[in-house]
């Protein structure tokens, strides 16, 4: 079986081909692109593929522009956080997919649907269901999220936006501390909960950090043209990096 990955985030990336190599050590790797013009250099180059892992995030876009340009003649499994928008158009397309985070069962049970779905009868991607999936990403672009589910050992707790203090990532997920001084898991990455929120209320001031404007509680310059962030109920200094502290400044005027 020969195999390509398209995934941005190097730690999901490593999991992801690791679970791959402990499942299917036979298998081919081609390569791994963490762009739309890196995925567009490995479609062209190799004719003969099996199964692809994608991302719908990329460093410059989203994967599913590279699969309208460039006919695909393999099945995808999509590795994505889009959990509620995308379930239903995977269901009734019957493609595989992954929801970030994942183990190794749910990779199983993706690659399980795979074979069920694609080996015997060589079923190759809907050319429709990427219209329907760019509709759906769309329309959820158009409306900013308002609250996140979060799931708790007591059931499901409903985190208001306005509640959140800042959002720092972890690897493949992020916590979002909020006004009560409680941290909560959201199960995204940090660049797709920042698509989620409303650009006025809410900036990503580093690579790993999202703040809540109506929470700041004083800001300081600091070092290599840093500046320093103090929020309220929340005890540690957040900082701009030096490449965001211009276009910070800016967004602090126009909010």
């Amino acid at each position: 079986m020969k195999i390509l990955i398209f995934e941005d985030e190097i730690p999901a990336y490593e999991k992801l081909r690791a679970h791959i190599e402990n499942t299917l050590p036979n298998a081919e790797y081609l390569g791994w692109a963490r762009s739309i013009h890196e995925a567009k250099l490995l479609l062209n180059k190799h004719q003969q593929i099996d199964l692809i892992f994608s991302d719908i995030e990329l460093l410059d876009g989203k994967s599913l522009s590279v699969f309208e340009e460039i006919k695909v003649n393999c099945p995808i499994i999509f590795c994505t956080a889009f959990d509620q928008y995308l379930l239903q158009a995977f269901k009734t397309n019957g493609i595989a997919y992954l929801l970030k985070p994942y183990d190794k069962t749910s990779f199983d049970e993706a690659l399980g649907k795979y074979k069920s779905l694609f080996k015997t009868s060589k079923k190759k991607l809907d050319p429709g269901l990427i219209s329907e999936l760019k509709l759906i990403l769309e329309s959820e672009r158009e409306s900013y999220k308002t609250r996140f589910s979060i799931k708790k050992k007591g059931g499901i707790k409903l985190l208001s936006v306005n509640d959140i203090i800042c959002i720092q990532a972890n690897g493949d997920f992020c916590f979002a501390n909020d006004v009560k001084r409680e941290k909560h898991i959201i199960n995204s990455s940090l660049s797709l909960v920042e698509n989620k929120l409303n650009p006025k209320q809410f900036f990503r001031i580093n690579r790993s950090e999202i703040i809540n404007i109506d929470c700041i509680e004083k800001i300081e310059a600091s070092f290599k043209n840093k500046l320093a962030i103090k929020m309220k109920a929340f005890d540690e200094t957040l900082y701009t990096s030096s490449s965001k502290t211009k276009s910070f400044r800016a967004w602090l005027d126009k909010s």
